[in-house]
């Protein structure tokens, strides 16, 4: 398969109680070591309540973001598009693309929030189709085309044109995706990416095989077609050296996070609050249907490739920024995919593996380097003094091919 991207989304999902002003330099933080480690996107989104989502304008954080990176691409993850004018997202999309220096993704969603909906009067049953609306309109203001007019039931444009156009010249789209085929079917009518958000639940992961499906059945219905690379797929983890580990460090903030927000405040259908924190633990991070990695990174890289298996490929996979363990702990999990699970995914280390079994599996190219010191040694009496000692003392760290004294070489002992 193609390779695999891999990014973060920062919802976020700031328990309250903290400085919140901290928690904003926190995760600005998270993205220049993200951008170090060589993780390919970041995302963060739009939320006006609940206390726990705490970013309301993704744009002006990334804005911040591009100042403290340098090649990790930003995308909006996602703007609630029936919040707003269609010229105006446009208008902060092109902005942060130049400021960025085109490292944008625009990233939109209809809402995921029922509060922020009441809050700004809009009914939940039109929200879909003004995101769908929103975007056609988008695409065509970032694409410049000539001046046009829309009277919406919810917005009006007069002769619009965008005076800038964005710093790339096809400025990626994706939208956020659930569970239902709303997300996806907007994807092939609009040509964008995914950003499949539903696969962080066990009827989420469960739906991945024909979520694909619908996005591929309304692109051929509009002419267009979708491209697997442009899929992204959430996830939940938390790594550590041993599974023990990883479920002692992020047990405490897990429970917290499923009954305090999940259940206490989103009163999620179904969810249910556990009794502790081991619990929590199990529920969520036991079998194969599991919502969160909670373990090592081989575990992560086992989910990796029984997702690329279970839904014919995607193209990144995106960890889901969390606070269930200390900055610390959290930092260090994000460390460990860097370093273990992109390269194992990747293949990138194959190449080494190949290596080290052919010159296993070649011992005569040592042995007759090994030969070919020898026979110099012979030849001077002083040599084979100083090699007899070095031999007896041993030798911290031993020349490749040095050879071994006590062997005969060419029917003649080293020694002798």
């Amino acid at each position: 398969m193609a390779p695999v991207n891999f990014g973060a989304f920062l919802a976020p999902h700031h328990p309250i109680g903290e400085n919140p002003t901290l928690q904003f330099r926190r995760d600005l933080d998270l993205v220049e070591h993200l951008d170090q480690l060589g993780f390919e996107e970041f995302w963060c989104g739009e939320h006006h309540s609940t206390g726990w989502e705490t970013i309301a304008s993704p744009e002006m954080f990334l804005a911040a973001a591009g100042e403290r990176s340098h090649r990790i691409r930003l995308g909006t993850g996602v703007v609630s598009l029936p919040y707003h004018h269609p010229f105006n997202v446009a208008q902060r999309i092109v902005q942060l693309d130049h400021m960025t220096r085109g490292r944008v993704i625009f990233g939109s969603g209809p809402g995921a929030l029922p509060s922020d909906a009441h809050v700004l009067g809009i009914d939940p049953m039109v929200q879909r189709d003004r995101q769908d609306e929103a975007i056609g309109v988008i695409r065509r203001l970032l694409r410049g085309e000539d001046r046009f007019s829309v009277d919406s039931d919810w917005f009006e444009l007069n002769d619009a044109k965008l005076q800038l156009l964005p710093v790339q010249e096809d400025l990626p789209f994706a939208v956020a995706s659930m569970i239902s085929p709303s997300g996806m079917t907007l994807a092939g009518k609009h040509n964008t990416g995914v950003l499949s958000i539903g696969s962080m639940s066990t009827a989420g992961l469960q739906a991945l095989p024909t979520q694909w499906g619908f996005a591929e059945d309304s692109a051929a219905r509009h002419g267009n077609s979708v491209d697997r690379k442009n899929w992204r797929i959430v996830l939940s983890w938390h790594l550590a050296e041993t599974k023990k580990q990883a479920q002692e460090e992020a047990k405490h903030g897990l429970l917290r996070w499923h009954n305090e927000y999940t259940v206490g405040t989103l009163m999620r259908p179904g969810a249910v609050a556990y009794d502790n924190a081991d619990q929590a633990i199990e529920e969520m991070s036991g079998g194969d249907q599991a919502m969160s990695i909670i373990g090592t990174p081989d575990e992560l890289i086992d989910t990796v490739h029984r997702l690329q298996t279970l839904t014919g490929g995607f193209g990144t996979v995106i960890g889901f920024v969390n606070d269930w363990a200390s900055r610390e702990a959290m930092f260090r999990s994000w460390d460990m995919v860097a370093r273990y699970v992109i390269p194992e995914i990747n293949g990138m280390l194959d190449a080494f593996r190949e290596s080290q079994a052919h010159v296993i599996d070649h011992r005569e190219v040592f042995d007759r380097a090994g030969e070919a010191v020898v026979s110099k040694i012979m030849e001077n009496e002083k040599a084979v003094q100083a090699m007899s000692e070095e031999a007896t003392a041993g030798s911290a760290i031993p020349a490749h091919h040095a050879p071994e004294l006590g062997k005969k070489s060419n029917g003649q002992h080293q020694g002798e």
